[in-house]
This record gives C-alpha cells, structure tokens and sequence, in this order.
C-alpha cells in the first residue's frame, strides 16, 4: 500500500506543480516523475529549514514544493 500511495502523492504533486509553474501537467508518468522528484527535493529542504510534515497532506505539500522548486530550477537552467 505504500508504493501506491508513493505514487499517487508524486501523481498529484507532480500535476499540481505543473499547473502552477507553466499552465499544465506533464502526463501521468511525467507527474509522477516530478513528484517523486519533488518530494525528494522538499524533504531536503523541509529538512534544512527544521520543518516537517506528516501524513497524506503533509507529505502532498512537501512533494509539491519540492517539484516547483525543481520546475523552477530547471526553467533557470533551461532559460541560459
């Protein structure tokens, strides 16, 4: 049960950053990349900041701020 819900967390955060950085989702498989991405980036700076967040919507946000963070990231780097 925890993959599944792995996944469908990235799904979500994944889909959820895309809409807010440029308008749009990537697919599903693309969410789910830059979800997971994302929670993996977030957690890391969750960590830094001495925040943490538990359960199902806890760990949406930090996937979700990890991937805009990452999408913003790669925009830079994209954009030089």
């Amino acid at each position: 049960m925890g993959f599944i819900a792995w996944l469908i967390i990235g799904g979500l955060a994944g889909w959820i950053a895309g809409n807010i950085m440029r308008g749009g989702g990537f697919g599903i498989l693309g969410n789910i990349g830059v979800g997971v991405v994302g929670a993996l980036v977030g957690g890391f700076l969750f960590s830094l900041l001495g925040l943490q967040a538990g359960g199902f919507i806890g760990s949406l946000v930090t996937a979700t701020v990890g991937a805009v963070v990452l999408l913003w990231v790669i925009s830079k780097v994209k954009s030089t």
